[in-house]
């Protein structure tokens, strides 16, 4: 009977610690509450950028025009449990902001059929007006699909 009487208070301290930390939701302040429609690969990054944070393309200093480019993809996970997996199916007539992360707009572009997004820019226009190997440049692509609007970083790195 002893036992009973001292195991009831611990059991029950147990659930009431169980039920309130179950019942607590909190969110995490790194993400944002709207998963991306789109997923924006950005062109000429090393391989497994799509879900690096700031995919960087290098480009030559001495390059008078830099191409940036990027492919908006929706995916499709109907298939996900069977043998063909997610269809990355290219997403059209999404227009684009480019701009860099200082508040200057670079311009606004419209993907194409397949998806992809191509502005040609100088290094001044990127605010560079002498390029050294090394010196990078962050920049932002914005834009809106199915109503949720999404932003994804990139940086431009002179070699």
């Amino acid at each position: 009977m002893k036992n009973i009487k001292t195991l009831f208070p611990i059991a029950s301290l147990l659930l009431a610690v169980t039920l309130g930390i179950s019942s607590c939701e909190v969110e995490d302040p790194f993400l944002d509450a709207d998963v991306a429609p789109v997923l924006v690969d950005i062109v000429g990054a090393p391989f497994g950028s799509p879900i690096a944070s700031e995919p960087t393309v290098g480009y030559a200093a001495t390059d008078a025009k830099v191409t940036l480019s990027a492919r908006l993809l929706e995916l499709d996970k109907t298939n996900i449990l069977n043998s063909k997996g997610i269809d990355s199916i290219p997403v059209p007539n999404v227009a684009i902001k480019i701009t860099l992360r200082t508040g200057a707009s670079l311009g606004e572009v419209t993907s194409n059929a397949q998806g992809l997004v191509t502005i040609d820019k100088t290094w001044a226009e990127l605010g560079m007006a002498t390029p050294k190997a090394g010196a990078i440049t962050k920049i932002s692509w914005t834009g809106s699909y199915k109503g949720i609007a999404f932003t994804r970083y990139s940086q431009v790195q002179a070699k």
